[in-house]
């Protein structure tokens, strides 16, 4: 019997995937969290073998809870409305098993998980066909500005956090935006979000 967990903060859709995978002959729901945190945590007490994650919930995301899982021996599958190839290369690093949208035919999510089980690891094409496509152009460093900014800080604090001078928080922002092809801050930042590549 296969044991699964499953992470969605959505109620309704929480409660489908756990009956229709109940429905099947060799899988059982033992656990189901509405965030990252609970799912860690119900995967340290119950012990199961894959456990099912959306990447939005509140507190910790999917991504965040997989990356803390990294390890445990139990296999990550992340199921999101997201197709971010940002989300699914940090997905990646994190050692997931398998990486699928939610508008994916239900019957495959048992054939997914029978086939994780079995050691292969497996991922929704149209991300394949993206992940090289979509590298983030942006230097540490200008990753680093964007954090910054995306956290609120101005120019002047930016500066003082990162011992650098304001005209050169300046230029870094003016090369961003350059990069990102966008106008402004807000947009970069709306961009990278979308992409998935904050930490």
């Amino acid at each position: 019997m296969i044991k699964i967990i499953i992470a969605e903060d959505q109620k309704m859709l929480l409660g489908a995937f756990g009956s229709l995978l109940n429905l099947e002959d060799d899988m059982e729901v033992i656990g189901k969290a509405s965030n990252g945190e609970e799912a860690v945590e119900l995967v340290k007490k119950l012990s199961p073998d894959v456990c099912i994650m959306d990447i939005e919930m509140p507190g910790k995301s999917g991504l965040e809870a997989a990356e803390e899982l990294k390890g445990l021996g139990c296999k990550v599958i992340i199921l999101t409305t997201f197709a971010c190839s940002g989300y699914f290369q940090r997905a990646l690093k994190a050692g997931v098993s398998g990486y699928f949208l939610k508008d994916s035919p239900s019957e495959e999510l048992a054939a997914s998980i029978r086939s994780v089980m079995a050691g292969k690891r497996i991922y929704a094409p149209e991300l394949m066909d993206d992940f090289y496509l979509e590298e983030n152009p942006l230097t540490e460093r200008e990753k680093e500005v964007l954090e910054l900014v995306a956290n609120g800080k101005n120019t002047k604090e930016i500066a003082e956090e990162l011992r650098i001078k304001t005209g050169t928080v300046r230029n870094y922002i003016s090369v961003i935006l350059d990069k990102l092809e966008v106008k402004n801050r807000i947009e970069a930042i709306k961009q990278s979000k979308e992409k998935g590549w904050f930490k």
